[in-house]
């Protein structure tokens, strides 16, 4: 066998190892711990939805993949496949930031009422039509 060939096969599986491994550690990652750690950042729904609405490459910079606490007025609720998600009102009738409470976590309670003035803490996801949290969990102030 030339040694091209050998060195080139070599390659390919030292490649594919190293890749296997890689992507195994990254399938079995722990999830990060939101109850329990201190929020990256702290503001308002509002304050937060006019950052992603005025310059989502900005906020995607500050935000993204970072915990967020966020405080606003629950606009409406929703509960689907087990799943309670709240959007918290931003003044925009077109969005808000909607926060998607931890299904493996546990809450004190996941009934929230339009109008109430609450406090979530969760990963910032990105900007769709809403503002997203995910893995929330109430902040009692």
């Amino acid at each position: 066998m030339k040694p091209i060939i050998k060195y080139g096969l070599l390659a390919v599986l030292a490649a594919v190892v190293i890749g296997g491994f890689i992507g195994y550690k990254m399938w079995n990652k722990p999830h990060r711990e939101v109850v329990n750690t201190e929020a990256d950042v702290m503001l308002e729904a509002t304050a937060l939805y006019t950052q992603f609405t005025t310059d989502e490459t900005t906020a995607n910079g500050k935000y993204l993949d970072k915990i967020v606490q966020v405080c606003g007025t629950v606009a409406q609720l929703s509960n689907e496949n087990n799943v309670v998600s709240i959007q918290l009102d931003a003044g925009d009738p077109m969005g808000g930031v909607l926060c998607e409470l931890d299904p493996m976590g546990q809450h004190k309670r996941t009934d929230f009422q339009p109008g109430e003035r609450v406090c979530f803490k969760g990963i910032c996801t990105g900007y769709l039509s809403d503002v997203v949290l995910n893995r929330c969990s109430e902040v009692v102030q």
